[in-house]
């Protein structure tokens, strides 16, 4: 009898040890590991869509997109493709982007250049539509053009190559060569000087309309701007800027400060003058 109480009783204690035991859900188990897994990979995706550049407002206008590009650093590097495309010379290289060093292009300094060749030309500033544009240095002393190759894919504004050389006939190169010696010349000037030259203005008297008149030699040099005379910058929105027309158009604008003089030259007999200065300066 003794013995079967014992044993009842330790049937009774190994029951009640069992029951304290934690249940585990092999199901629940699972689902949690699957939604750790699909939490981690969200998170990685995100962090991928976070890092992917995006278009932004200043992609519609490419003057709006490459004052942003050159200010902004973290943006540069975003928008330029690495390894870089260098060509300088018969010698192509690439740029890795560890070895990147920020480029101001011309926001470093108080004004920009542009050329034309005829008046219509200017409005591809404006152009929205625009796939592909290079931005120009040309460099007056040594006859050097340093361009810079953008291209629009997928709504954002890239760049895709730096190319270096000298420049070539039929690019301006008689032009070049005129005007780094009528900017730094004021004899050779004055003999290359339109008489009289087509003079607009803004209305002393009133600001709102624009004088039309015209200046001689002297006057000239009563109003005349500072030149650019080491290097001109230039964006080629998709203008010809062809070697053998017969006009150019110089457009210096200001940066931020409202700065706006457009120099027409024309060529006759094979030489070079200047026909028309417009300053509209604000």
């Amino acid at each position: 009898m003794r013995k079967l109480l014992l044993g009842f009783f330790l049937l009774v204690f190994l029951i009640s040890c069992g029951n304290k035991k934690t249940k585990i859900d092999p199901f629940a188990t699972l689902t949690d590991m699957v939604d750790s897994v699909s939490i981690r990979k969200t998170d990685s995706l995100h962090q991928q869509a976070k890092e992917e550049p995006k278009p932004i407002e200043a992609d519609e206008l490419f003057d709006d997109f490459i004052f942003n590009y050159a200010s902004d650093n973290a943006l540069q590097k975003q928008r330029t493709i690495f390894p870089l495309p260098y060509y300088n010379g018969e010698s192509p290289t690439k740029i890795e982007e560890k070895f990147w060093k920020h480029d101001y292009l011309f926001t470093n300094q108080s004004y920009y250049t542009l050329l034309f060749d005829k008046e219509d030309d200017m409005d591809m500033v404006g152009d929205t539509t625009l796939k592909s544009v290079q931005v120009e240095w040309i460099y007056l002393k040594t006859r050097m053009v340093k361009k810079y190759y953008f291209e629009r894919r997928k709504g954002m504004w890239k760049l895709e190559a730096i190319n270096l050389r000298h420049i070539e006939e039929k690019e301006n190169e008689d032009f070049v060569s005129f005007y780094a010696r009528f900017a730094t010349d004021s004899v050779y000037q004055s003999r290359h000087l339109s008489d009289p030259l087509q003079f607009i203005t803004i209305d002393p008297d009133d600001e709102f309309s624009i004088l039309e008149t015209t200046l001689d030699v002297n006057q000239w040099y009563a109003f005349r701007p500072v030149l650019p005379v080491d290097k001109l910058s230039n964006i080629n929105y998709g203008q010809q800027n062809e070697d053998n027309s017969n006009t150019k158009i110089l457009k210096v604008n200001g940066i931020g400060n409202g700065y706006s003089n457009i120099f027409y030259f024309r060529r006759r007999g094979g030489e070079w003058e200047l026909y028309k200065y417009e300053d509209t300066s604000i």
